[in-house]
């Protein structure tokens, strides 16, 4: 079985990277480098694409058709790193892995409030990932399920914490890269998870509260306990993955 992992940074690549042990590096189009894990259960390589759905997108479509050209196309396609945690369900240090991954900024602002893109009447704002997958690897992890929202900016304001833990009931956490990774991954027909470990509290920005070094550390260890429930649960999961589906319309806020 094959595993594309798209991490935002390169700390996020080389945390996925220690619980694989040795990796060998590869190049891809474009001068992207990719961290190969020696063959085991689960052959994971691990891109670090850049920060941000759009940088995310690229990367993950450029590793995707690299591997299908090559005849060796990936199983599964994972969006993983860290992120921001919403209280109390995913407090620091936690695990999360996403059974929605949305884009909580794709849309416009009205006098009424925020209206998702698909109230415009175009494309898509969630993704969600195979339901017995996404519980599978939560129970090997000892991670919680929930929606993760990709933002273009991260929250910094108690207010636009609770905006958006309004407009998506269940949400988790918050990163930047899932909506972008599960984009390109739907293109493809490649099934998708996002796996997050928590960093910091979503809310007012302090920046001395964080903890990153904990949070990669985290990422290692959720990375070393899922191997064989990503293998047993991308065996059931057909191929193409599941179709994106819009988000509940949300609650407006004035």
């Amino acid at each position: 079985m094959r595993v594309l992992v798209v991490t935002a940074v390169a700390a996020e690549r080389d945390a996925v990277c220690a619980a694989a042990g040795t990796c060998e590096e590869a190049v891809l189009p474009g001068e992207y480098a990719l961290r190969r894990a020696s063959a085991r259960q689960v052959a994971l390589d691990v891109l670090a694409a850049g920060v941000g759905p759009a940088a995310a997108a690229a990367g993950a479509a450029t590793a995707l058709t690299a591997a299908a050209l090559a005849g060796r196309p990936y199983d599964l396609v994972v969006s993983a790193g860290i992120g921001g945690g919403f209280a109390p369900g995913a407090p620091l240090g936690s695990v999360v892995v996403a059974d929605a991954i949305v884009a909580a900024d794709l849309g416009a602002e009205t006098p009424d409030g925020f209206i998702p893109v698909t109230e415009l009447g175009f494309g898509t704002v969630a993704h969600r990932p195979d339901p017995e997958l996404v519980r599978a690897v939560a129970a090997a992890a000892g991670a919680a399920r929930g929606t993760v929202v990709t933002v273009s900016t991260v929250t910094g304001s108690g207010a636009r914490s609770a905006e958006l833990a309004e407009r998506h009931p269940g949400v988790l956490a918050e990163a930047m890269e899932g909506f972008g990774v599960a984009e390109a991954a739907a293109a493809q027909g490649v099934p998708v998870l996002e796996i997050r470990t928590v960093s910091n509290a979503v809310g007012p920005r302090d920046r001395a509260a964080w903890r990153i070094k904990d949070a990669l550390t985290a990422l290692t260890d959720a990375f070393r306990t899922i191997p064989g429930a990503l293998a047993a649960g991308a065996r059931r999961a057909d191929r193409p993955g599941p179709a994106p589906e819009p988000a509940p319309s949300p609650r407006r806020t004035p």
